[in-house]
């Protein structure tokens, strides 16, 4: 973004695996398991609806910028989600009372907060980006006057009262609970978790090739998993009951976990991919067909490949996994 020299970011080669107790993995990855599941049940409608190219491209970029480590951006694209997504269904809410009420000031006031929410989604998007830096103090925080400073570059104009002011709308809005799980932890937990049942591909070179593909799936979110549920209905023109049912699929950050992990393996060393995909599915019960569909879409999406799984599982079989994962939690 600009012809300054930046420190390097922190080096995916420098996390360390094997030098963790193994009853403290088994107890941090049964809560892993647990949050997961809830988000699961919990997974609404509308969740989704802001991880968007630009928007993850935008958010990715600038944790770039800034130098912020790998674990923030995916953080901070969290945090935003759940912002918006709480934004937009206060000003629906807003607009089905006034469809029954239509008095002019009612709907001049849900037009002016519709137009504020545009209006300053670029300074919600910097503060959900520092926000996530501040979760993560032991590595870098991102001062007032660097994000003015950039704010101020695009064109925007605001005081340090008006950053702290969005700051705390979003944890505000948030009940202050923005320590959100992203896929990294999960897939960083597995791979830790791997190395203890002894994989035959490296935990350090599975995890730089994760973090790609982690990007990649955050980049091109909505064709990699609409591929996916026209896999599971066995249909390329998927209703919207079936797209909402699906909804539970996409917050499933245990699945996509695997899928990467398998993704990475097949990359890395596609004759130990089977017993990757093994250990994975003896690891968190999610069924083999799932595992190499999801690595499946992810690889077809990245390299244009075939994984090993998808000759020796039929389609359909992969499509009933599938369904049984989106329709047991809906």
């Amino acid at each position: 973004m600009d012809g300054t020299v930046r420190p390097e970011l922190a080096s995916a080669s420098a996390f360390q695996f094997g030098a963790v107790a193994t009853e403290t993995i088994e107890d941090a990855l049964l809560h892993l398991a647990q949050q997961n599941e809830q988000a699961v049940q919990e997974a609404a409608g509308r969740m989704g609806s802001f991880r968007e190219t630009r928007i993850v491209e935008f958010v990715f970029l600038l944790s770039e910028q800034w130098c912020l480590e790998k674990s923030v951006s995916y953080q901070a694209v969290e945090i935003l989600e759940r912002f918006m997504v709480k934004q937009a269904e206060n000003i629906c809410r807003q607009a089905t009372i006034q469809l029954r009420d239509t008095e002019k000031t009612e709907s001049q006031n849900w037009r002016a907060q519709k137009e504020q929410l545009f209006n300053k989604f670029i300074l919600r998007l910097v503060s959900c980006v520092q926000l996530a830096s501040k979760l993560s103090f032991h590595y870098k925080i991102i001062s007032n006057v660097t994000v003015l400073n950039f704010l101020q570059a695009l064109g925007y104009l605001y005081t340090k009262e008006e950053l702290l002011e969005s700051e705390l709308d979003v944890l505000k809005s948030l009940n202050f609970q923005i320590n959100l799980p992203t896929p990294l932890a999960y897939v960083e937990m597995l791979l830790e978790v791997l190395g203890y049942n002894g994989c035959l591909v490296p935990a350090t070179r599975l995890h730089a090739t994760c973090l790609t593909l982690l990007d990649l799936v955050y980049l091109l979110h909505e064709p990699i998993y609409e591929s996916l549920l026209r896999a599971s209905i066995e249909n390329s023109t998927p209703s919207q009951l079936q797209g909402e049912k699906f909804i539970s699929v996409k917050e499933d950050f245990m699945l996509l976990a695997v899928g990467i992990i398998a993704a990475s393996a097949f990359i890395q060393n596609h004759e130990c991919w089977s017993q990757v995909v093994g250990h994975l599915q003896s690891i968190t019960g999610i069924a083999l067909e799932s595992i190499a569909e999801f690595s499946y879409a992810i690889l077809t999406h990245s390299v244009g490949a075939n994984t090993p799984g998808r000759q020796p599982i039929p389609p359909h079989m992969a499509a009933r996994a599938l369904r049984a994962a989106a329709s047991s939690n809906t």
